[in-house]
């Protein structure tokens, strides 16, 4: 890494793992991190203590100082305390926090972020999920710079990579985020020289990716099983594709599209076989094949042991 950018005072801040890469790698290429932010300690698991976000946990190992303040829209000494950092450049990585323009003209060169699209591409907070479930042929990380807009920002440096057939959200997630931190250090010199000069967004070809609901994660057996198939491999591992059996959850964590016509008339979510590779079941368009599901208060298991464990042949999924 260039001298120049070791030189840079840098806040960075984020919270999830997605973004603790990003930090990793910042750290060991030896750059000047002054400050970390990110969200407070939220209650989580089932015995509701609190807990620290990966960021923070990462943080705390490398003795970087952590600011954890609730709201940087509404928290004016909040605000006037990161200006006092007087930094040169701020990175943003799944924050999860608005940033006021206050806080995005703070620093010297002001503020980017790492997003896991090809910007225009999946604007906003579930943008990983929303390629998988749209059948996208490709994703892949932007550096952007950030302005007032919702991922509106000109683009510095994209890094693309093709989605697998087997694509899931946690497949996925996981390779954006080496592949984020390795686009991060990449931009990061033309950046701060100001050498490498961001592309402008068509915000005629902008999608949104709204925030993930366990609603939506709802199977509704009326839809083809191509489209049900990328349900379940986008909410993997949340919030999980799920079905019910005699008003009991089943959670379905992997299954195959069969495109072939069925056999024969049958309601949709109607179990039409079953057998050691799967659970077949019919759908508004073709079979889908569960090959892994959870029932209510058990782990995962494959199709087949959970066959062993009680009769689906014939029955309906709700």
């Amino acid at each position: 890494m260039a001298a120049a950018v070791r030189e840079q005072r840098i806040i960075f801040a984020g919270t999830p793992e997605f973004a603790a890469h990003c930090l990793t790698a910042l750290i060991d290429a030896g750059l000047n991190v002054v400050a970390v932010y990110t969200q407070p300690d939220r209650v989580a698991g089932r015995g509701q203590k609190l807990q620290m976000s990966p960021v923070k946990q990462l943080a705390q190992t490398h003795a970087l100082p952590v600011f954890q303040p609730e709201s940087l829209k509404k928290d004016a000494a909040a605000v006037a305390q990161l200006r006092e950092l007087n930094a040169d450049l701020m990175i943003v990585v799944a924050y999860g926090l608005l940033l006021p323009v206050t806080v995005l003209e703070a620093p010297r060169l002001g503020c980017i972020n790492v997003h896991a699209s090809l910007l225009p591409r999946w604007r906003g907070a579930a943008p990983i999920q929303r390629a998988v479930l749209a059948g996208d042929a490709e994703s892949g990380v932007c550096i952007m710079r950030m302005e007032a807009g919702l991922d509106t920002g000109p683009v510095y440096h994209r890094v693309v990579t093709p989605l697998e057939p087997n694509e899931t959200g946690g497949s996925l997630h996981d390779r954006l985020a080496v592949l984020g931190a390795q686009a991060l250090l990449e931009a990061l010199p033309g950046v701060c020289d100001g050498s490498r000069q961001p592309e402008i967004q068509d915000d005629a070809l902008a999608t949104y990716a709204h925030k993930l609901t366990k609603d939506e994660a709802r199977i509704d057996w009326t839809q083809p099983a191509a489209s049900i198939e990328r349900q379940i491999r986008a909410f993997n591992p949340w919030p999980v594709a799920h079905t019910t059996l005699d008003d009991a959850a089943l959670r379905i964590w992997e299954a195959e599209a069969d495109a072939a016509a069925l056999p024969f008339s049958v309601p949709p979510g109607t179990v039409i076989s079953a057998d050691k590779t799967g659970i077949h079941v019919a759908t508004g368009d073709g079979v889908l094949r569960i090959t892994r599901l959870q029932p209510p208060g058990k782990k995962p298991m494959t199709a087949a042991d959970y066959r062993n464990a009680r009769q689906v042949d014939g029955v309906r999924f709700g």
